[in-house]
């Protein structure tokens, strides 16, 4: 199984256009051969150290069946559009790809 934590930094202002159309890709992802979750998400305020809260990164937690679903996902047509379309939305996005311990 192979686990992946994306955070996306967006641009100021554009999280609500961002997350729009980064929803409504979400179908096409779910049903791609060996996708077990993908889920945005935004930070939660706590107070707990050592948290850092930031209002313009999404972090996406995906859970993929191997290494070749993900890579495959990764040069889907609908995840080409995607990236296409948030292009001048997110500054950098970075990626930690992880299995079990």
């Amino acid at each position: 199984m192979i686990n992946v934590i994306a955070s996306v930094h967006l641009k100021k202002g554009v999280f609500p256009q961002f997350i729009k159309i980064f929803k409504a890709n979400i179908p096409a992802v779910l049903a791609e051969k060996g996708c077990v979750a993908y889920a945005p998400t935004v930070d939660v305020p706590t107070d707990l150290p050592p948290q850092v809260c930031d209002p313009d990164v999404v972090t996406i937690i995906e859970k993929w069946e191997s290494l070749q679903d993900l890579k495959t996902h990764l040069t889907a047509p609908h995840m080409l559009k995607y990236r296409e379309k948030v292009s001048d939305m997110v500054e950098k996005v970075v990626l930690k790809i992880l299995t079990e311990a």
